[in-house]
């Protein structure tokens, strides 16, 4: 835990990595942006369980202390001397199909994990002593101050995951990546729904360019809280414009569009247009280069700094059902949200 020669007080950052294709893609279930909990824990003495579900990156802060020891940017139990193990059970916000982990160990070095294994269940409420849980990640060795990705394919749908830790120790961030569950069956097919929406089922598919922000925050509910909350392109210094893909989370007939700037000022973008298509078995590579030639659903718009932009009525092409979108800002900027709200089309 320590680090030598430095201040105290300085904040040391995680050492940064290169993330798998699973951690761009999809979206991290476990945020608690998105209302993820941590449920129940065996033991969280020196440092909070909740901890572990921050969005942010986790730091070190030379010579923090609280009552129980040196603060740690994670969860940490304490020293375990009459056997077994640690766990902690967390409520995922968005209940999804998860694509891929990583149990982060940043910070930690004489006191993380040896190991680790995942569990995971499909239930209304919370677990019980007769919840029936399913291994998703068999027990695997883990290092001290280092990410550990996994990736999986199952493709079963799950609300819990329990994180057991051998036999004691400290995480600094669990993320579970995945694709958030929708059960559309039940929807009305003459109602408009939100089926850009991350909680929908929506995804970013790919982007050119997010040298500021994170794209997936454009389909994330309510309003950006910061610059930092949505999706921003470097200055663009050559010809051309940035767009992003959207995969909707149901097939739609888009009947209202909302681009939001909430935040962008100085950085918006100067114009905006949509293009859309029903693409109903393409890969996500094919999908950007067939993207380039589908037809407008908004043609160019004229955007203004910190404002909601809304598009209805004779604003919107009649495409029919469309399944995809690509947003395109001329020439750079940053977009805080964008729905697509639509009626959704039945096979």
């Amino acid at each position: 835990m320590a680090k030598p020669n430095l201040p105290v007080g300085t904040v040391v950052d995680a050492p940064s990595v290169d993330l798998p294709a699973f951690a761009t893609r999809y979206a991290n279930l476990a945020s608690a942006d998105f209302g993820t909990q941590v449920v129940s824990c065996s033991d969280e003495f020196f440092a909070a369980a909740e901890r572990m579900l921050q969005s942010s990156e986790p730091v070190f802060i030379v010579g923090k202390f609280d009552d129980n020891g040196k603060w740690m940017d994670g969860w940490e139990t304490r020293r375990r001397r009459h056997g077994g193990h640690d766990s902690a059970i967390i409520r995922l916000g968005l209940p999804g199909v998860i694509k891929g982990l990583d149990i982060n160990t940043s910070h930690f070095t004489g006191n993380f994990p040896p190991a680790a294994s995942v569990q995971a269940c499909n239930i209304e409420g919370d677990p019980d002593d007769s919840t029936s849980w399913t291994e998703i990640v068999p027990a695997r060795s883990l290092n001290g101050n280092a990410h550990h990705f996994v990736e999986l394919t199952d493709d079963r749908v799950w609300t819990h995951l329990r994180l057991n830790i051998f036999p004691d120790g400290g995480v600094a961030r669990l993320r579970v990546y995945g694709q958030p569950a929708c059960n559309w069956d039940t929807k009305p097919s003459d109602q408009l729904f939100e089926v850009s929406a991350l909680a929908n089922g929506g995804r970013i598919v790919a982007y050119n360019d997010a040298h500021f922000g994170v794209p997936f925050r454009l389909i994330m509910p309510g309003r950006g809280v910061n610059m930092g909350d949505g999706w921003e392109t470097r200055r663009r210094r050559e010809p051309g414009y940035d767009w992003c893909l959207i995969e909707l989370g149901h097939a739609a007939i888009v009947e209202k569009i909302e681009v939001d700037t909430a935040h962008f000022k100085g950085n918006y973008p100067d114009r905006v247009s949509i293009q859309a298509a029903r693409m109903d078995a393409s890969t996500d590579e094919s999908l950007v280069t067939q993207a380039m030639f589908w037809p407008e659903l908004l043609g160019e718009q004229k955007t203004d700094m910190h404002k909601q932009h809304f598009y209805e009525g004779e604003q919107i092409s009649k495409l029919g059902p469309v399944t995809h979108v690509r947003v395109n800002m001329f020439p750079d900027g940053g977009i805080s949200r964008v729905r697509i709200w639509g009626k959704l089309a039945r096979e």
